[in-house]
């Protein structure tokens, strides 16, 4: 769906929920194929049985990219991504977890280097069915301002 918002159309603590997905035993294998991170703690059964996670876990590059795709319900040709931080993945993600994210303005700022633009910090957390933190990370945003003749 698109959206236009400008800067200053953001609120801080504004939220939305995104649908859920359940992972399965193929994205994780997919997952393997693609990046090429056969690690064991994602393909060896026998290994992570003498683990303390017991099982095989998702990677969490594959928890990032599904997390982050469920968030992209929104087109807005007035902002675009300038990147990530503070990624952390508190708790591993399995076969038959099935997780969600939640959006969060978590604030705004000016751009140093582009005035015409503002940062917009959305948090995004995704979810377990469990309501378990599984992935955390901070998508900033570079956002149009409506009127950059007026930032000083």
């Amino acid at each position: 769906m698109e959206r236009e918002r400008f800067f200053e159309d953001y609120e801080i603590g504004e939220a939305r929920r995104t649908l859920a997905r359940t992972i399965t035993e193929t994205d994780i294998v997919f997952h393997a194929g693609h990046s090429g991170d056969y690690f064991p703690h994602h393909m060896d059964a026998e290994f992570c049985k003498t683990q303390p996670f017991g099982e095989r876990i998702a990677h969490g590059t594959m928890t990032f990219a599904i997390g982050i795709g469920l968030t992209a319900t929104e087109i807005n040709p007035r902002a675009f991504t300038y990147g990530y931080e503070r990624l952390r993945f508190p708790r591993p993600v399995r076969a038959g977890d099935t997780i969600r994210s939640t959006v969060t303005i978590g604030r705004k700022a000016d751009d140093p280097k582009r005035p015409a633009f503002g940062q917009v910090v959305e948090i995004v957390e995704t979810t377990n069915q469990r309501d378990e933190t599984v992935m955390y990370c901070e998508h900033i945003l570079l956002a149009e301002r409506r009127s950059p003749e007026d930032v000083s």
